[in-house]
């Protein structure tokens, strides 16, 4: 079986266990979702989506974000991994939207990839979930199913990109980097299934015995 007729294999489960997706992170707007985005590294969504839900009633634009201060801003995301470290972004960010951009999120990853925070992953997902450009934001949870899957040899998260993308039609990227997300989450759990007993894994290497070890992002 070659990496084509595994990623048809993957693809055919992952529609039909989530034949419907929706977006993890909570947000209000495109600024939200660029800010939900930078508070998830090291962090599950769970817990941002918990810290939110109490500052973007109030707070929800750049200026917002600039009236308050780093410090305030700090205060506010305290329960958060690295806080201190997101709060200087965040502020940095806003800042920069409103004297480059006119408030706004702009359109391009190379505007958003210049932004305090923001990398390649945070701006695919922006540029995905809420621009609608097709995209395929890749963290270390596709990074290690990608190779357990068989679609990519797992260099790095660059490479792994360009596999999946190259492996499934433009059309589906958007919808399918949730549906591994959730898949991973649920069925194919790092310290669970090694690449042995989930469905995709079971179909796509009916003859693998030994636990998988991938390599690290």
């Amino acid at each position: 079986m070659n990496e084509i007729q595994r990623a048809k294999i993957a693809l055919k489960i992952l529609n039909k266990t989530y034949p419907r997706i929706s977006v993890p992170l909570k947000s209000r707007n495109i600024f939200t979702l660029l800010i939900s985005v930078l508070l998830s590294a090291q962090c599950t969504d769970v817990n941002v989506n918990n810290v939110t839900k109490n500052i973007y009633p109030k707070y929800y634009k750049p200026y917002h974000f600039k009236k308050l201060g780093r410090k305030k801003i700090e205060k506010l995301i305290k329960k958060i991994g690295i806080f201190r470290v997101k709060a200087k972004s965040i502020y940095k960010l806003s800042v920069l939207l409103i004297e480059r951009h006119g408030g706004k999120v702009p359109k391009t990853f190379e505007e958003l990839e210049r932004l305090p925070g923001v990398g390649h992953k945070t701006a695919s997902v922006v540029m995905s979930q809420g621009f609608g450009f097709p995209a395929f934001p890749v963290d270390t949870h596709i990074h290690r199913l990608a190779q357990r899957w068989g679609l990519s040899n797992g260099n790095n998260v660059v490479q792994t990109e360009k596999d999946l993308k190259r492996l499934f039609p433009k059309k589906n990227w958007n919808k399918l980097h949730l549906q591994i997300i959730y898949y991973g989450r649920e069925y194919c759990k790092a310290r669970d299934c090694y690449g042995l007993t989930c469905k995709i894994c079971s179909s796509c290497y009916p003859d693998r015995k030994k636990p998988l070890k991938t390599k690290k992002a």
